[in-house]
């Protein structure tokens, strides 16, 4: 199929352990049968060398690189070799769009080549499961009972259950975020539960949950009861710092319906409210990103008359207490989409967002630095019946990482 690469199993057998097996990507098109003539350079550079010019390549060349020849599948294999390419900045983020509304299959974008990857996830059973990830790590939660985590590497597939995180169960929101260090691997997963309490609409308990790798255990880090708010299904970490979305429970004006608020990973905070910021306008349908540990956040405006279908969508970035507008979607890039309801899906990572409409597999890219919206290459699938949906999440692809 036109824009489709397939993902083919095959596995190093030097791979390193603790960093999980690779798969080698086999091009099905744009190739054609073309005859592949040896590098005559390839002879003269040194391992050492070669290893730093292969670490540059796009992770989906990089495994095309492997198939090459034994030489250089050793060198991609090695140990060396991630670690020249953990010290390259950082890959453009993909983005996995789900193709089915029952099984977690699907196709990743990759924007460097604008080419779209068939691929399998590890651990996660239905897309409706929560998703968040950092630098090359996912994470998944079970949409049911909230307490199934996995973390894994959706490259190297490599995968990690996590204990059941506290706190209780079967909440009524949930939202879930992790944060990777650059340097040391490590990573913290944050679950924010609410739920409400019995017989009283307008007062809801929330808590945080945190793991921390280095030590394998989960903490609750707050609880709280928050009277006309309660959580909702949007976090994120930026620098330290928990933000997450919550919702008013007291039938505010679209003004307030919104808001955020802080909690500190690396010390007590005062209660939450204290940290209240107001969201930039009459926000529908807010999403939470970490663009460079700035905080990001993604919006749909609603139209006057009706509240529920969206005008336009809008970006901005906090800074201090307050929003600066970054962009708003031009109005061509809008219509593409054909009109959306108060929903959409939309994720980020290091200079790009991802907009998708839940209705179509239509994918928006907008790049932060150059201020440029583009259409993707257009998705391998269509749209087969009218309630057919589609969502998905972005992560960077990288070889280091391992939960």
């Amino acid at each position: 199929m036109k824009g489709e690469t397939s993902w083919i199993s095959h596995c190093f057998d030097d791979m390193p352990k603790e960093v999980g097996g690779l798969d080698s990507f086999s091009e099905l098109i744009d190739e054609g049968n073309k005859e592949t003539t040896a590098v005559s350079v390839d002879l003269i550079l040194p391992d050492d060398l070669l290893e730093r010019i292969l670490a540059f390549l796009p992770v989906a060349s990089i495994f095309r690189a492997g198939s090459v020849c034994r030489r250089w599948h050793e060198i991609v294999s090695s140990k060396r070799f991630l670690w020249n390419f953990s010290n390259v900045l950082s890959q453009k983020p993909w983005y996995f769009m789900f193709t089915s509304s029952d099984e977690p299959v699907g196709y990743a974008y990759d924007p460097i080549l604008r080419k779209w990857y068939g691929i399998e996830l590890p651990c996660i059973q239905t897309p409706n499961w929560f998703i968040a990830s950092s630098c090359g790590l996912v994470c998944f939660m079970d949409n049911d009972s909230r307490s199934e985590l996995h973390v894994c590497n959706p490259v190297t597939k490599h995968c990690k259950k996590l204990e059941d995180p506290p706190g209780p169960k079967f909440p009524d929101y949930s939202a879930l975020s992790i944060s990777v260090n650059r340097t040391s691997h490590n990573y913290t997963v944050s679950v924010v539960k609410s739920k409400q309490v019995p017989g009283n609409f307008f007062q809801w308990d929330l808590s945080i949950h945190i793991y921390d790798s280095e030590t394998r255990m989960w903490a609750t880090s707050l609880t709280e009861v928050l009277t006309g708010w309660r959580g909702g299904d949007e976090s994120v970490i930026c620098d330290g710092i928990l933000y997450f979305l919550i919702y008013s429970t007291g039938g505010g004006t679209p003004e307030n319906r919104h808001g955020l608020v802080t909690y500190s990973l690396s010390g007590r905070s005062s209660p939450l409210l204290r940290s209240f910021i107001p969201v930039p306008g009459p926000l529908s349908c807010g999403r939470l990103m970490n663009l460079k540990e700035k905080l990001v956040v993604v919006g749909g405006m609603g139209k006057q008359d009706r509240p529920d279908i969206i005008k336009g969508i809008g970006i901005w970035v906090l800074e201090g207490r307050n929003w600066n507008e970054v962009a708003r979607m031009p109005h061509k890039y809008f219509q593409g989409f054909g009109e959306l309801d108060d929903v959409f899906a939309s994720s980020g990572t290091d200079d790009l967002i991802y907009i998708q409409s839940y209705g179509a597999p239509a994918l928006l890219v907008f790049d932060m630095n150059q201020k440029l919206w583009k259409w993707a290459q257009k998705c391998p699938v269509s749209k087969k019946f009218p309630l057919q949906l589609f969502t998905g999440f972005c992560f960077e692809p990288r070889l280091e990482f391992a939960p």
